[in-house]
């Protein structure tokens, strides 16, 4: 039997297990990145290993989130991120160099790598023909440590893409057909790998808006052949040395196949308030909107901006409307002064943003009350955008700008013909704001905001508590902790904590610390897919802070299981989903040798005290992830690995 691409990469970086689906296995990690939201705690995870220097092939700590800096706190970390690089031989790309999946992408990622990034959204490597996988920032640094990244041995979806896109329909509408038709929840342990005749009509700056939005399926990731386009696009960027091809064997095998015909696609919309809710544009025609958002990872890239320049050159922006375009990364935006592009924009009315990720994740241009907000971003949670009311709406940049242009939700197809994009054979390259000085001597800076990681102790052999909180399905990490304007307390442990489920119930922590006072353990009852979205691991190291000992849900996204797992929270899931709807919050729970269950058992009852019944949950951990729950966490098991 064949191999898939998928497959060839895993059987290359092989560490430990079998290739067999269901199976763990662990994996060399080649390259590594880090965001700022998430570098300082996963640095700080770091240098508690006491390991001298970094043992990857390359590892990049980018700034491109908390870059409004109001107050010391981001200023401080960024001085921490950049100490930390020069003592341990990371990269840095400084506050304006772009948004790390867009600068990875043109500077450093290659094909048949594997890269794993603190951030969800890594999976935009895969456009490239890397395995890139968004995972907790103490996961990054363990794999920066030289040690193996361990997942689920993948089930591998192929989709065959055939036919060419029509003018006006692009990558980001192909994604956006593909979340209506597999949704957002489901998919835990799948990886997409892309194929077909189609995929020659894709650049890679179109793969890998597909492969970034698929990071909001749920999956491990996805991937997209190397063949000559991805040469071409490595050529323009001075980097060919590293291209090498990569596809499928003929008679590879998948666990499921599913064709997409590119000609039969149209211009499509997310709704509020999931990346999921997926209607054609030409639906909602007519709809009067507040505010276009262009940029983020998903969709900042040249082309992009071009067309949208292209779109609105000598045409005005209606006055009930704000524009704000955000280049993704500083080679973009100088190709866009260089060739007036810029002026273009300026002269319609845009207000144009630095190249970081900024609205995409509420920091800055939360738009006006109950507003409709058009957004290229990857994610429409509500209350992201930082005004609760707002509806958001995730689009393509070429609908986008025809809404900004019309000040009404308007199809693209109505605009007459697109605008023909050249790209060049050559990009400028401009690596000095990213900044490689290894100093073993260098001081480590750290500011008043910036702790420590949190201590964690054994589990207990019993647990008794109340479940502090009870939610329904599809919680994501932004209901757990919240971003926008408390990203600045990311690196203060106890601050962040004051936080914890704000969206949901604000006295969430409060009630927390109380229990943990009196020695009481607090749970977590949720429905479907909790821990969707970001790869925040302070979904994570915060609950367990207020004293979180374990989450009762129908299902557990892939990253959040491993940010729980990793900190000594303990994931179980119902075995009757029936059970969810008799719990209610502050029911008291007994776990009564709960400790020998981790240990060996693949299920466990559960004594609701207050309620006077039972009810089974599933332990479905490997023999690794027991044995780091079992001694309270990843840095405790790295300590005392017997």
């Amino acid at each position: 039997m064949g191999l898939s691409i998928v497959q060839k990469i895993i059987k290359s970086h092989l560490v430990e297990g079998e290739m067999k689906p269901g199976e763990a296995v662990g994996i060399k990690i080649d390259q590594t990145l880090t965001q700022d939201a998430t570098g300082t705690m996963a640095y700080l995870e770091f240098e508690a290993m006491n390991i001298p220097e970094i043992k990857t092939e390359l590892s990049v700590s980018y700034v491109d989130h908390n870059t409004s800096q109001m107050g010391f706190e981001n200023a401080d970390d960024h001085k921490y991120l950049q100490t930390i690089a020069e003592k341990f031989g990371i990269r840095y790309s400084k506050a304006g160099n772009g948004i790390c999946h867009q600068v990875h992408l043109e500077r450093f990622g290659l094909p048949g790598k594997t890269l794993l990034g603190s951030d969800s959204h890594t999976p935009t490597g895969g456009g490239i023909g890397m395995l890139s996988i968004g995972a907790g920032g103490l996961d990054v640094a363990c794999a920066q440590a030289g040690l193996p990244f361990y997942i689920t041995f993948p089930k591998v979806l192929k989709v065959d893409l055939s036919g060419k896109l029509n003018p006006w329909v692009t990558a980001k509408d192909v994604i956006l057909y593909i979340l209506k038709l597999l949704s957002t929840k489901g998919n835990v342990g799948w990886v997409v790998e892309f194929g077909g005749d189609g995929v020659k009509t894709l650049t890679v700056p179109e793969r890998a808006t597909i492969t970034n939005m698929g990071a909001e399926l749920g999956v491990t990731t996805s991937i997209f052949p190397s063949d000559e386009i991805t040469r071409s696009f490595l050529k323009a960027q001075d980097r060919e040395s590293g291209w090498v091809e990569l596809r499928a064997d003929a008679n590879a095998e998948y666990d499921r196949r599913i064709n997409i015909d590119l000609g039969t696609l149209e211009p499509r919309f997310a709704t509020p308030h999931s990346p999921g809710n997926v209607c054609l544009v030409k639906e909602l025609v007519g709809t009067k909107v507040d505010q276009v958002c262009i940029g983020s990872c998903t969709n900042a890239s040249y082309k992009d901006l071009m067309t949208v320049a292209s779109m609105v050159k000598g045409k005005k922006l209606p006055a009930h409307v704000s524009l704000a375009v955000a280049p993704g990364s500083k080679q973009v935006f100088k190709m866009l002064a260089d060739n007036g592009a810029l002026l273009a924009l300026i002269n319609f009315g845009a207000r144009i943003m630095e190249s970081a990720c900024g609205f995409c994740i509420g920091n800055g241009q939360a738009p006006c009350t109950d507003a409709i907000s058009i957004r290229t971003n990857n994610r429409n949670f509500k209350g992201r955008s930082g005004t609760v009311s707002a509806n958001v709406y995730l689009a393509s940049p070429e609908t986008a700008a025809a809404c900004a242009i019309t000040g009404v939700i308007t199809d693209p197809r109505e605009l007459g013909t697109p605008p023909e994009i050249e790209i060049p054979d050559d990009f400028p390259i401009d690596d000095s704001m990213v900044f490689f000085d290894k100093n073993e001597t260098v001081k480590i800076y750290r500011g008043p905001n910036i702790g420590d990681p949190p201590q964690s102790e054994p589990l207990t052999k019993d647990l008794v508590g109340e479940i502090a909180l009870k939610v329904e399905d599809k919680i994501t990490t932004d209901h757990i902790m919240p971003a926008g304007i408390r990203l600045k307390y990311r690196s203060n442990i106890p601050k962040y904590s004051e936080f914890v489920f704000e969206p949901v119930d604000p006295t969430f922590p409060d009630r927390c610390l109380k229990n943990k006072q009196k020695n009481r353990s607090n749970f977590i009852v949720a429905g479907l897919s909790y821990g969707q979205g970001s790869s925040r691991e302070h979904a994570a190291i915060c609950p367990a802070y207020l004293g979180v000992k374990g989450i009762i849900a129908k299902s557990i996204e892939r990253i959040h299981w491993a940010n729980l797992v990793n900190f000594g929270i303990i994931p179980m899931m119902f075995v009757d989903e029936n059970d969810f709807d008799k719990i209610e919050q502050s029911d008291e729970l007994s776990m009564k040798d709960i400790t020998q269950a981790v240990k060996y058992k693949k299920t466990f009852v559960i004594k609701n005290v207050t309620k006077n019944y039972d009810f089974k949950v599933k332990l479905e951990l490997n023999k690794r992830e027991r044995e780091i729950i079992l001694v309270g966490g990843v840095l405790n098991y790295i300590s005392n690995p017997e």
